[in-house]
């Protein structure tokens, strides 16, 4: 998945998960829990297809991310870990202070 930088909503672009997920534990692996909305909609679909137990790990996390996903998993069993939590997130949604686009590091672009 990835978030539009311009509306902040997340769509899929690349998916190749088996179409039945029952009775498995999955794990998410995000690296930054700005909003909520990109790794919401991973968890959400994982569910959608059966998953049981979902554990989403992510390198950074905002108050705001993680309040959106407590809010939106209800019941459901997720655990979310965090290796760090940043203050919070700028008015274009990006978190603050951070470490820059996880991308950019990950693929070397600039």
């Amino acid at each position: 998945m990835v978030r539009d930088e311009e509306t902040l909503e997340p769509s899929t672009y690349a998916e190749r998960l088996p179409t039945d997920l029952s009775d498995r534990q999955c794990f998410v692996l995000d690296p930054m829990l700005a909003t909520g909305g990109s790794l919401g909609a991973a968890i959400d679909f994982l569910f959608h297809r059966g998953a049981q137990d979902i554990t989403a790990i992510c390198l950074l996390g905002t108050p705001e991310g993680i309040a959106k996903i407590d809010e939106q998993v209800g019941d459901r069993d997720v655990t979310l870990v965090l290796g760090a939590r940043d203050e919070g997130l700028n008015d274009r949604g990006y978190i603050v202070p951070g470490l820059g686009d996880a991308g950019d590091r990950l693929y070397g672009t600039v």
